[in-house]
């Protein structure tokens, strides 16, 4: 975690990442799937150089709201608090932006895996 536990990811509303390129609805607006991985993202970037070699973390659940519709050219962000750790899972309060104001909230899980082991499993899924 960072010094505050809160984490940050800015971006900008382009044509691929409207709900109309991202299959999510008919329009060229910011899409819902692209505000959540913004999200995870910032979650993340919560959690950056706080993890052992070798170690990082996946999404576990992810309950947002997307509140209001953003234009392409926006410049978007999001900030991730830490809220909860017990050391394996990470629990998040997690709130989207524009340069108009609130656009989101979430609340998100992330769980530590060990990446090689996670991979292995995930491949070994395909082979069964």
């Amino acid at each position: 975690m960072n010094q505050d536990n809160i984490g940050r990811l800015e971006g900008r509303v382009t044509p691929d990442t409207t709900a109309r390129a991202m299959g999510s609805g008919s329009l060229p607006v910011y899409a819902t799937p692209a505000m959540i991985a913004l999200m995870e993202g910032a979650a993340c970037a919560a959690l950056a150089g706080q993890l052992d070699d070798g170690v990082t973390t996946v999404g576990t659940f992810m309950q947002a709201e997307h509140l209001s519709a953003t234009p392409v050219g926006m410049r978007v962000w999001a900030e991730a608090t830490l809220t909860h750790s017990d050391g394996r899972t990470y629990t998040f309060a997690i709130d989207a932006y524009d340069e108009a104001g609130l656009i989101g909230k979430a609340q998100h899980k992330r769980a530590s895996v060990k990446s090689q082991r996670f991979l292995e499993k995930a491949q070994a899924k395909g082979q069964a």
